[in-house]
């Protein structure tokens, strides 16, 4: 029945989109009929370790990715090395239909954050892909892989890198098959990009596009990362936030303590951290850092039409992650990740637990994590944060302090700012090609398409647009509540299959 539904609903659709959704359906058929290959093909995948700062399992990654280009006939198959010496390429290859028909880009990225094992739920490995029947936090239990190639969509196959980003690379590489095998013409010249340290910060993928520019031209970039929206409708995303951080570290005593016989007595750096991280926010959630929100660029009208049409879910968020008030009142989710933010990543200082002991410790440090929109710069950013640090009293260096240092300043703190961060993104709403794109992934659905101005998320796109001169959008397909960058990472199986079809639809748009 659902199946008849659903071609009753497109018959009333436009010429365009029938002919889409026709298409589709056809991808929906192949992806069933062969659920079975892709999810153990996607499970190989998984079981290769990804982490940013391993280089052998990077390596690892890459020919496995190359391989899987092979079987799909993917031709000009190559490796993209910056100049830099012993960083990550990014795995390359086309599918060229003609040298006048216009040209996509699919971007992702195979490398993964850290990962703890220790933390994962009992019974899961990061590196070794677990089926259960549904969430973890709804009581799933790991179920045996299936031999009937029956699966349910509800489903979840846990694993690092699950959705972010691998989900994304599988999506392309299976569309892309689908269409192929399922004899449909392509509009588009093709070419696959993925990338090996976007979770890194991308601190190479400047070199590579500058070094690959004319390999690397075309129409549009469409970059498959992040999740779909928390209703659970498709999305995309016309920006990005940019990224940068500041490790912080408070000095104190050269020795620790006993907090008996020194308590009240010598400085506490971990009280000194707390009190001069909590001078940075006020209690509605707003950065009181001098100059924070100065250079914010503002929304178009047509982004805060867009903006006004996403779907509330604050309250529904709200009653999942067991919290009953928000940081910046009165605002809503999708307006908040327009706006730059200041957050604290971790902080460190003595032990806790069984590990905990008396003692006033000698060092507290932090790590400031700074969301951009479009008007801030990175390094201005960073500097607002160092020059609030020095407006509380304190001596800033950038390595140890020394011992004459420490006799002249009461106050001294270590800041690093490492060199990974980029500036934030965006995309006019109204330009022809992303109309198409809207259409696209309107043919795959028929639910709302969510559109935002900006993802909540950070992504190097501006790299994009300064080397390339490029027009990037991202079209995520990961469920909002993958875990992305924590233990117990996940992908539904639905928004795998529905990300094979929405990859599918943008490759065959008209």
């Amino acid at each position: 029945m659902k199946r008849i539904i659903y071609v009753i609903i497109f018959i009333n659709c436009t010429v365009t989109a029938t002919a889409q959704s026709a298409d589709i359906l056809s991808i929906r058929k192949y992806h069933t009929q062969n659920a079975n290959t892709i999810l153990k093909e996607y499970m190989q995948f998984l079981s290769i370790p990804n982490i940013a700062a391993d280089t052998n399992g990077l390596h690892r990654n890459t020919q496995f990715i190359m391989q899987l280009m092979q079987q799909r006939d993917i031709s000009n198959l190559q490796l993209l090395y910056p100049a830099t010496a012993g960083a990550p390429p990014a795995v390359y290859g086309e599918a060229l239909i003609s040298p006048a028909a216009p040209t996509l880009i699919f971007y992702a990225h195979y490398d993964a954050q850290p990962v703890n094992p220790a933390q994962w739920a009992k019974g899961l490995a990061p590196f070794t892909p677990q089926l259960y029947n549904g969430a973890l936090d709804h009581n799933a239990v790991p179920i045996p892989f299936p031999s009937d190639n029956h699966f349910e969509n509800e489903w979840r196959l846990y694993a690092r890198s699950a959705s972010d980003d691998k989900a994304g690379i599988a999506a392309i590489l299976n569309a892309y098959d689908a269409i192929k095998k399922s004899n449909l013409p392509l509009a588009y010249n093709i070419k696959f990009f993925f990338e090996g340290e976007e979770e890194a910060g991308s601190p190479h993928l400047a070199e590579i596009l500058q070094r690959y520019s004319s390999l690397l031209q075309s129409n549009l970039w469409i970059i498959c990362d992040g999740p779909v929206h928390q209703s659970g409708k498709k999305q995309i995303f016309f920006g990005v936030r940019g990224d940068a951080h500041l490790d912080v570290t408070v000095y104190a005593s050269k020795r620790p303590l006993h907090s008996g016989h020194y308590g009240n007595w010598a400085p506490n750096p971990a009280m000194m951290l707390a009190k001069l991280l909590a001078s940075m926010k006020d209690d509605n959630g707003r950065v009181t850092i001098k100059g924070f929100y100065d250079d914010v660029q503002p929304l178009s009208a047509e982004e805060k039409k867009a903006l006004s049409e996403v779907p509330a879910v604050d309250e529904q968020l709200k009653n999942e992650l067991g919290i009953t008030s928000t940081e910046m009142k009165g605002i809503a989710l999708s307006e908040a990740i327009n706006l730059p933010s200041l957050n604290i990543n971790g902080m460190q200082s003595g032990n806790v637990g069984k590990l905990a002991s008396n003692q006033i410790p000698t060092t507290a440090t932090a790590v400031i994590d700074l969301r951009l929109v479009m008007g801030n710069d990175c390094k201005r950013q960073q500097q607002k944060v160092i020059d609030h640090i020095k407006a509380q009293g304190y001596f800033v260096t950038d390595k140890e302090p020394t011992d004459e240092e420490r006799k002249q300043y009461s106050k001294i703190i270590k800041v690093i700012t490492p060199d990974d961060g980029y500036n934030a993104q965006r995309t006019p709403m109204n330009l022809p090609v992303i109309k198409k794109v809207i259409n696209g992934l309107k043919s795959t659905t028929t639910d709302q398409v969510v559109l935002q101005p900006t993802m909540g998320g950070s992504l190097p796109l501006y790299v994009f647009e300064k080397y390339l001169h490029a027009t990037t959008i991202s079209v995520p397909i990961a469920n909002y509540d993958n875990n992305q960058h924590a233990e117990n990472e996940n992908i539904r199986l639905q928004n795998l299959w529905d990300g094979i079809e929405t990859m599918a639809s943008l490759m065959l748009m008209k």
